[in-house]
């Protein structure tokens, strides 16, 4: 259908079905219902919110209400703002060259009217797309009123010969130009309290009142907002009279299940890093993904962390990213193809997990790293319970206990780590249940090994020194020296004595 580009035609395309004329509430409403009908999924990308957060969005669209989404950091609620724009239509109709997209049939400002009653249906049309119709702001302290609502512009009165009270001298703020769209702002607590005062009409009148002249309004606008609950206290407060305008609060919440943090990471994490080369892609095993995302899920519930502040998920997105680039630069130092992702690779990503850990008084007498690397160490714990529920791996052990050592570093390269362990009965059936098998590349073998070597550390059964050396965790020693004969080969180790 040809778009019209004066009133008088938009007129009859309205007057004829073929273009609807409504409010941005209903039009909201109208495009969620259609999109409920069809099956359509309503906000893609956002992950592990559809049994709870999706469906109060939803409540409050058909209800026509404002929102204000509650949540600690990195809980997407801004995605979730911007993603609210998909339910407008692709396009609208406005009055050309207007600063506040009026209605053409319509008109709210002054230059709109008058040039209406010039023109009449020969009144230009533009058409303005659904990326432009969210205005979205960051509150910060120094927002001033005339920035959200607007401001008497004297320049513009000089320049017009007009008086300051002359409607035509109006300055629109950011307020007004998402007429008749979304206007979004991303945290409100820090708006001053009579920045937010300034807000009020909107919600409860529908209008606008600019520097106390008789300036006033009645903008088609719908409002949405965003705030962290510990902000109230830490940095200003939603005052109370625009909390009760807002018709729905929604809370939001981190990921419940590892497998919802593992499908976000995965969507929003720097993974490829090939390009055109494939090969110079990295492979992150299963269990590395489940490590990384078990730390945040660890550092959530840990007394030493103020939970008040949350743990983003950004940690585990940031944190794999220096993973892969851990592995990467290793596999460009031993010339390994194809690059794989070890567990040890995960304590390389150390700058990415501190930085993200507000600790109380107990944590901070720790440090930052200390407390990051239990996170760590815990969490590996739990993914290898998961993996290697049921195996008994008393015969690796076992190898360890008797003398056998074993050093095995980020930088070491794939074939010597798997030349090093080659000779350790038992290992192979863990290697088969990490997903490993006797013909795999080097690079995929040597993650398995490393998994396993990191979980029986995690596990206290083996321990290893600051240059990673794993040993048995206990050895029984007289006299100084191992209570075995040091000259005996040790078991499938090839005849090897590793005492001298």
């Amino acid at each position: 259908m040809q778009r019209p580009t004066v009133l008088g035609d938009l007129r009859r395309a309205v007057d004829a079905g073929r273009i609807p004329r409504r409010t941005v509430r209903r039009e909201l409403r109208d495009n969620l219902i259609d999109k409920l009908r069809r099956g359509d999924t309503l906000f893609p990308g956002i992950i592990g919110y559809d049994d709870s957060v999706i469906p109060q969005i939803g409540n409050a669209i058909l209800s026509r209400h404002d929102l204000i989404i509650l949540g600690l950091r990195g809980q997407a609620k801004t995605r979730i703002l911007r993603a609210l724009a998909d339910l407008l239509d692709d396009e609208l109709p406005v009055v050309a060259g207007c600063e506040i997209n009026d209605d053409p049939h319509e008109p709210l400002c002054p230059a709109c009217r008058a040039r209406a009653r010039e023109e009449g249906d020969g009144l230009p049309v533009a058409w303005l797309p659904r990326s432009r119709r969210l205005v979205e702001k960051l509150a910060t302290p120094d927002v001033t009123i005339a920035d959200m609502i607007g401001d008497i512009d004297p320049i513009k009165a000089a320049r017009r010969g007009l008086q300051l009270s002359d409607d035509l001298t109006v300055h629109y703020g950011l307020l007004p130009r998402a007429n008749r769209g979304i206007f979004a702002v991303n945290e409100l607590p820090d708006l001053a309290g009579k920045i937010q005062v300034g807000l009020f009409n909107i919600l409860q009148e529908g209008d606008v009142q600019i520097k106390g002249y008789p300036v006033r309004l009645p903008l088609d606008v719908m409002m949405a907002f965003t705030a962290n609950p510990e902000d109230y206290t830490a940095r200003g407060k939603i005052v109370t009279p625009l909390k009760d305008r807002i018709g729905s609060e929604i809370r939001t919440h981190y990921p419940r299940t590892r497998h919802d943090a593992i499908a976000i990471t995965r969507q929003e994490a720097w993974i490829g890093r090939g390009g055109e080369a494939a090969d110079d892609d990295v492979t992150v095993p299963p269990f590395v993904r489940e490590t990384v995302e078990e730390i945040a899920f660890q550092a959530r519930a840990d007394k030493r962390i103020d939970r008040r502040s949350g743990v983003s998920q950004r940690l585990p997105i940031t944190c794999l990213e220096n993973v892969v680039s851990n592995a990467e630069r290793r596999a460009l130092a031993t010339d390994e193809r194809p690059a794989v992702a070890r567990i040890t690779d995960i304590y390389a990503a150390l700058p990415s997990i501190t930085g993200k850990l507000e600790l109380e008084y107990e944590g901070e007498l720790k440090g930052a790293d200390q407390v990051a690397l239990d996170l760590i160490r815990t969490a590996v714990r739990r993914a290898f319970d998961g993996w290697f529920d049921g195996m008994d791996t008393a015969t690796v052990v076992e190898w360890f206990e008797i003398g056998g050592t074993l050093t095995a570093g980020d930088a070491t390269s794939a074939a010597e780590l798997v030349q090093e362990v080659s000779e350790i009965q038992g290992l192979d059936e863990l290697l088969e249940r990490a997903g490993s098998r006797s013909g795999d590349p080097p690079a995929a073998r040597a993650a398995a090994v490393d998994f396993v070597l990191e979980g029986l550390y995690a596990q206290k059964k083996i321990t290893r020194t600051d240059e990673r050396q794993y040993q048995a965790a206990e050895p029984v020693r007289r006299g100084g020296r191992p209570e075995f004969d040091p000259n005996t080969p040790l078991p499938g180790a090839g005849g090897k004595k590793y005492y001298n």
